[in-house]
């Protein structure tokens, strides 16, 4: 495992640092537009993560202490993987009992994925883990950094009133304007600033002049310590149907040496085809041990397995209906249980469980 203990950089802000009950925040820069700045010449360049109060002096007016963590060489978001999941879990379970709250800057295109694996790697999580990111680099006409920022800041130390205990005590992501549950994060925009969609579950909260947090949505207090998981299955796979699939597709898919699992991306409720050779290939990597997730193409709705014919012999199969779970989280669940190294019988209880509120029982 990489180095945990990197240089934090303290920055400027009107917090009282004597003040025990000031939140104490940390920000983890992973990579991402957020850290792109213009040069000179109007290019787009990495940004000097030391200076970032200058490039944002709003946080010298934030409450709080705030303090950052670069990692030594920032990762675009196209070439996440999962060591850097199980890495970054590490560095928040180092620095745990440091602080009250972390944002995780991240680039967009696989910030859902991340958000959904980290949700399984911190077990009993009782701290806000908030991603955000930007569409638009610092220093850019319109960013939307700074708003972002600022923002996932203030999520990460709320806390109740009365009880003054956190109010926010899960992995999710934060931008434009809604909170998200880490499980329930799809990216759906390339171009607007509202990339990001809740699919199947409320937002955890809205940002307009204030924030109104859905208090009835938002995960308890775990009444366990935190636990970060140290291992997860990369022999995973995805496997959208679409109609004139072919035989020697599926039969690539699944039959990939080293494949622990896939996640079958079915129409509607969880339907797919019935020809017998689309059902031997699946009955062929069930028997070879090879998990089976199934997953609606849908945006919104739920798997029914059964519901129709088209759907009814996946059940004998083995298959397991993945509900109304999202592609990221289902990915990064199989990674994460498959990970586990556990037994036939609580594999499949464990596939079929709502774990981090991934799914809606």
């Amino acid at each position: 495992m990489p180095d945990l203990d990197l240089p934090l950089l303290i920055l400027p802000t009107r917090a009282d640092a004597a003040d025990a009950t000031t939140p104490r925040l940390l920000i983890i820069y992973t990579g991402g537009t957020v850290g792109m700045a213009l040069n000179r010449s109007g290019g787009l360049v990495p940004m000097k993560f030391g200076r970032l109060d200058r490039k944002m002096p709003e946080l010298t007016r934030l409450p709080f202490r705030l303090e950052l963590l670069s990692l030594p060489a920032p990762i675009d978001s196209s070439n996440v993987t999962p060591q850097d999941w199980l890495y970054l879990a590490q560095l928040i379970g180092h620095h745990y009992a440091d602080f009250d709250g972390f944002v995780v800057l991240h680039g967009t295109d696989t910030m859902a994925y991340s958000a959904a694996a980290l949700s399984y790697i911190l077990e009993n999580l009782g701290k806000p883990v908030v991603f955000t990111g930007a569409q638009v680099p610092v220093g850019a006409n319109r960013s939307d950094a700074q708003r972002n920022l600022i923002t996932a800041l203030e999520i990460a130390a709320a806390r109740h009133a009365r009880a003054g205990t956190v109010r926010v005590p899960e992995v999710c992501v934060f931008f434009n304007d809604i909170l998200i549950r880490g499980t329930r994060a799809k990216k759906v925009e390339s171009q607007q600033f509202a990339a990001f969609k809740s699919e199947n579950y409320p937002p955890l909260a809205r940002a307009g002049i204030g924030l109104e947090f859905d208090d009835k949505s938002i995960r308890l207090l775990p009444a366990s310590r935190l636990k970060v998981h140290e291992a997860l299955e990369t022999g995973v796979a995805v496997l959208p149907l679409f109609p004139g699939i072919t035989e020697a597709v599926v039969s690539a898919v699944l039959g990939v040496p080293g494949l622990r699992g896939c996640v079958l991306e079915t129409y509607g409720s969880g339907n797919a085809p019935t020809a017998e050779w689309f059902l031997s290939c699946l009955a062929e990597a069930r028997q070879r041990g090879v998990w089976l997730l199934n997953v609606s193409q849908c945006e919104e709705g739920r798997v029914v397995q059964g519901k129709y014919e088209t759907s009814a012999r996946f059940t004998e199969l083995g298959i397991v209906g993945g509900e109304d779970i999202t592609t990221e989280a289902a990915v990064t669940k199989l990674m994460f249980v498959l990970g586990l190294g556990l037994g036939e019988e609580r594999t499949r209880e464990l596939l079929m469980q709502d774990l981090r509120g991934e799914i809606t029982l």
